[in-house]
């Protein structure tokens, strides 16, 4: 975001800026008009809208007022002309590239004109860390949380699946791992998500982990949805049941000959005439 001029941080813990300085704001209900009007930046936003926004079902008994009385107050603390009056309503008169939701929104749609192409991963990867954790940290409205975040929690997975896809095709499935793992942690539900860690764990030699956890994934389906695993998922499983030549599983021979008699175990492996890969196991309780 510019240094100069006004700049707002709402994908994570609510960040105001004014000419490079911190701007706190003292109450709760200051920042929920903020953040409203950030999200609608360049757009008119209507006194009913900020409103419900900000109080809810239980509004004052003079909205309209209530809302201009909250106007007056973040003028001060950001800058008389940041908020433009409307016919209806008020306006955030700000560049879209100083608050990071408008900025996120455009590169993602940006990256999706460019797909295919090689300007696509620089613009999905500066939209993924415009994230700095869940959206409106330190937001009071639960306005924002039911109508905004969930369009903006999609599109941020999308965008991760999207550069998971295309760290993929270029080979980088290890340094993916880490980050799978904790996402499908915070959803557990979101197949698409698994499918894409079951891929990297399974190119990462990783096969019994990610069995593991598709029988985790299916048995949680199973009990809280009533649903088995998409197609799809169910095409990885079946893959990471059938290796490749890469990943042939090698032949288990028993070991027949005879040895001096020991306590413990060996393991043994190699490659016999012909170029088959075998694994012997010696075992012997003496």
């Amino acid at each position: 975001m510019d240094e100069g001029g006004l700049s707002i941080a709402l994908l994570g813990p609510l960040e105001v800026r004014r000419d490079g300085a911190q701007v706190r704001l003292t109450t709760g209900r200051l920042r929920a008009l903020l953040a409203v009007l950030a999200v609608f930046a360049g757009d008119a936003v209507t006194v009913e809208r900020l409103a419900r926004a900000l109080w809810g079902e239980e509004l004052p008994a003079n909205a309209r007022r209530s809302v201009q009385t909250y106007v007056a107050r973040l003028r001060r603390a950001i800058g008389r002309a940041a908020i433009r009056t409307t016919p209806d309503g008020y306006l955030l008169d700000v560049a879209p590239a100083q608050v990071d939701v408008v900025r996120f929104r455009a590169l993602a749609a940006e990256a999706g004109r460019r797909r295919g192409t090689a300007a696509e991963r620089p613009l999905v990867e500066e939209a993924s860390r415009l994230w700095r954790g869940a959206p409106f940290e330190g937001v009071e409205s639960d306005w924002l949380r039911a109508t905004v975040s969930p369009s903006l929690h999609e599109l941020h997975l999308s965008a991760v699946e999207r550069r998971v896809d295309l760290g993929l095709a270029e080979g980088r499935h290890r340094e993916l791992v880490a980050e799978l793992l904790g996402l499908a942690a915070r959803h557990p539900l979101r197949e698409s998500l698994w499918g894409r860690l079951l891929v990297v764990l399974g190119r990462s030699g990783r096969q019994a982990e990610a069995l593991a956890l598709y029988e985790r994934l299916r048995r949680r389906l199973s009990d809280e949805l009533g649903t088995d695993p998409s197609a799809e998922l169910r095409g990885i499983h079946a893959a990471l049941l059938r290796p490749g030549p890469a990943e042939e599983a090698p032949q288990v021979t028993m070991f027949t000959g005879v040895a001096e008699p020991y306590a413990g175990m060996c393991v043994i492996s190699g490659r016999a005439d012909g170029g088959r890969r075998f694994l012997a196991v010696v075992w012997s309780p003496v």
